[in-house]
C-alpha cells in the first residue's frame, strides 16, 4: 500500500483562460454600437486606450447590475481538495466540472486533516454561526481521529481491491476527506457569484459565512482573476462584492 499522506491545504491552478477587461467592454458596446464594434475590434476593446472611460463603463455595469457583458470570457481552474469541498462547489450550477473518477482509477491515499489554525467550535444559531478556535485538546483529538479513521478506511479499500472487488464498490468505505481533483470552468460573472458566497470580507453588501476549506479554494481563484481582469475586480469590490 502506498504511504498515506495528510494535507491541510488545497491546490488551485489556472490552466487556461480567455478573460480580460476588454472582453467586458467589447460585449457592452454592442448594445449601443451594433455592428460598428466589428469595424475596429482591437481599438474598441483596448481597455488601456482610455483608462478612465473603461473603468467608468465597467463600474457602471457592475453598479447597475448589467451582468451579461461579464459572461463573454472563460477561466479553467485545476483544483485538488477534499471531496466534501467538491460537493459544495457543485451546488454552484454556473460552472462546468470534470472530476477524477473513483470508478476508473484507484484513488490516491491523500487525506485532509485540519491545520492547527482551523477554527473548531461552532456557536450561535443557523444563519448566524460564529466559529472560534478550539482548545489544544480538541485540536489534538481532531487530528488523531482523522488520521486513524482515514488510515483504517484506506486499508479496507485496499483489501477489497486486492480481493478483486470493483473500484466503484471498494470506494464506498472512503471518507469525505479524501482528496479528489477536477477542472472547473466558469466566466467572470459566475466567479463573482461564487466569490460573493464563498469568501468572507468586511464591507460586503451581503455577508457570507463560508466553510473555511472552500474559502481557501475561492481565495486562490480570486487571486488569479484579479490579475486577469483588474478593472472588473476593482469594480466588484467597490460595489460590495455583489455579482451583477
Amino acid at each position: 500500500m502506498s504511504e498515506i499522506v495528510f494535507r491541510s491545504d488545497v491546490t488551485v491552478e489556472l490552466v487556461r483562460s480567455s478573460a480580460s477587461d476588454s472582453d467586458v467592454l467589447f460585449a457592452a458596446r454592442v448594445s449601443t454600437q451594433g455592428e460598428q464594434t466589428l469595424e475596429s475590434a482591437a481599438a474598441q476593446t483596448d481597455a488601456s486606450e482610455d483608462e478612465k472611460k473603461s473603468r467608468g463603463l465597467i463600474n457602471y455595469l457592475m453598479r447597475d447590475r448589467h451582468g451579461s457583458p461579464f459572461e463573454h470570457n472563460s477561466m479553467t481552474f485545476y483544483v485538488q481538495a477534499p471531496i466534501f469541498v467538491f460537493r459544495e462547489f457543485m451546488r454552484h450550477r454556473i460552472a462546468s466540472y470534470n472530476e477524477e473518477s473513483g470508478r476508473y482509477k484507484e484513488l490516491n491515499p491523500v487525506f485532509y486533516v485540519p491545520g492547527a489554525d482551523r477554527n473548531l467550535i461552532q456557536v450561535g444559531k443557523a444563519g448566524h454561526y460564529e466559529f472560534l478556535p478550539g482548545t489544544a485538546e480538541q485540536t489534538a483529538l481532531v487530528e488523531q481521529e482523522t488520521r486513524t479513521n482515514s488510515t483504517k478506511a484506506y486499508e479496507s479499500y485496499q483489501r477489497m481491491l486486492e480481493a478483486g472487488v470493483a473500484r466503484e464498490v471498494a470506494r464506498i468505505v472512503l471518507p469525505l476527506n479524501i482528496y479528489s481533483s477536477m477542472y472547473v470552468t466558469m466566466n467572470s460573472r459566475a466567479l463573482m457569484n461564487f466569490l460573493s458566497l464563498r469568501t468572507k470580507r468586511e464591507g460586503t453588501h451581503f455577508p457570507s459565512f463560508p466553510q473555511r476549506e472552500i474559502e481557501m479554494c475561492a481565495e486562490k481563484m480570486e487571486a488569479f482573476w484579479a490579475e486577469l481582469m483588474p478593472y472588473t475586480y476593482q469594480a466588484f469590490n467597490e460595489n460590495g462584492r455583489v455579482a451583477p
